[in-house]
């Protein structure tokens, strides 16, 4: 396993993230428990959720299975960076969502208690909060920081003017601030790299790129829609990506066959060699799924390969510049 610093921190990290969306969902109990072993013991010691994940079920489960895994032993709390994420309503009630000081320290004390747990390493705002001031927000997360009950304060689906912002306000009150931005990016959704990774870059903020394979789209969609294997490739986000790009992505499974590698090492692979990323965040629905997201950290792209992801799928605007690209 590879590590790296998150951020401008002296916190080590795997450079695979392993994100818990499907656990207990689209895994039994039982296969989560079993993906999250064989992660750790393969080196992966980051972990994703969500305070709202496991909805499917009810609202919080996931972090509740956290809470059963780390009550196993064997050191499985210890080892791992354990994140997760305030921001979305818990329920009906007006004050259970947003990033108000009361609702941030709610949701951490009940992340806390559905996890089993003393203290998360990551807490994340999930979105932002644009009723929320930032003198309001890091009060809450020093006080949070001060108790020790949150190690670093991270984002994710800000925008690059957000980080700027919220840096701004920190550094005023002499807080550390965000460490860490999780945004959407893969070969198809590259628009963070106009402003988000620069601005990120700019503040020393970690980029963890959610939805790497674009909802199952880079992870050979086309040949398992033929064959009738296609789960999440066949809805929502993948689906409605494939009708408009669908060229490309035959284009790109046809090189991915003649490298002999894995669509989806190779959209992976993709994402750990752009600039400014510290990690992508997996989502595997089995051990297969994780031995191959494994497999994309040895996976060297050659010059020409990445020429032609290029061209198969240009960065915004064709390749024209970024806002600051053509500065004196």
């Amino acid at each position: 396993m590879e590590y790296t610093y998150l951020g401008r921190t002296a916190l080590q990290v795997s450079r695979l993230c392993l994100g818990t969306l499907n656990l207990g969902v689209r895994a039994t109990k039982e296969e989560s428990f079993e993906i999250l072993d064989r992660g750790l013991d393969r080196g992966i010691n980051f972990l994703d959720t969500a305070n709202q994940y496991g909805w499917q079920v009810h609202k919080g489960f996931t972090e509740e299975l956290l809470g059963e895994w780390f009550a196993q032993g064997g050191g499985r709390r210890e080892q791992v960076v354990l994140g997760t994420k305030v921001f979305n309503p818990m329920s009906d009630r007006p004050n259970d969502g947003g990033l108000s000081a009361r609702h941030i320290i709610a949701s951490c004390e009940a992340s806390l208690r559905r996890m089993g747990t003393d203290w998360i390493d990551l807490f994340q705002m999930h979105h932002i909060d644009r009723h929320a001031p930032w003198e309001e927000v890091w009060q809450a997360m020093e006080m949070l920081t001060q108790q020790g009950k949150v190690r670093y304060v991270g984002s994710s689906n800000f925008a690059g003017w957000h980080i700027a912002e919220a840096q701004e306000a920190a550094a005023r009150r002499h807080f550390l601030g965000i460490v860490s931005e999780q945004s959407v990016y893969n070969l198809v959704t590259r628009h963070i790299e106009l402003e988000l990774i620069p601005a990120a870059q700019r503040y020393g903020v970690a980029v963890l790129a959610w939805s790497p394979l674009h909802g199952g789209l880079l992870s050979g969609a086309l040949r398992k829609l033929g064959d009738g294997t296609a789960v999440k490739t066949a809805q929502g986000r993948a689906k409605e990506a494939l009708e408009k790009h669908r060229d490309a992505i035959a284009a790109y499974e046809k090189l991915c066959d003649g490298i002999g590698a894995d669509p989806a090492e190779v959209g992976l692979a993709w994402v750990m060699s752009r600039p400014g990323i510290t990690a992508p965040v997996i989502g595997p629905r089995s051990i297969g799924q994780l031995e191959s997201a494994l497999s994309a950290l040895r996976l060297e792209l050659t010059d020409d390969v990445l020429s032609e992801l290029e061209r198969l799928f240009p960065p915004i605007g064709n390749g024209g510049p970024g806002p600051e690209a053509w500065a004196w």
